[in-house]
């Protein structure tokens, strides 16, 4: 099996109401995201490649038209946008375009990773 990825990144902001007072993320706060897509294929394409990269340039724009410096709370119409939430639904918006996407990651900060792999 190959596998390859290519990695997004946007600014957004979000809270997740349904948390303690008390808790930081129930508080509005931003993160600069990171969404890696990770395709895989059986065989290569006639250039020999699983899809070109090229090819995901809807990604980066659905991401900076409908993510970037936005309120997740707000594109999503509910407070429970989480980097688990954010990396099923890209993936859901992914794989009806590119039948090789395999799994989707996201990233809050530096040291934290969701990851949706159906």
């Amino acid at each position: 099996m190959y596998r390859v990825s290519k990695e997004f990144h946007f600014s957004a902001s979000h809270r997740l109401a349904n948390l303690p007072d008390d808790h930081p993320c129930a508080r509005l706060h931003g993160h600069n995201y990171i969404v890696v897509v990770e395709l895989a294929g059986e065989r290569l394409d006639n250039h020999g490649f699983v899809r070109d990269y090229r090819e995901l340039k809807p990604l980066k724009d659905h991401i900076d038209d409908t993510l970037d410096h936005r309120h997740l709370n707000d594109v999503f119409g509910h407070d429970g946008v989480t980097a688990e939430f954010l990396a099923k639904s890209l993936f859901d918006w992914c794989r009806t375009r590119w039948s090789e996407v395999s799994a989707v990651r996201v990233s809050e900060t530096p040291k934290t990773w969701a990851e949706y792999r159906p």
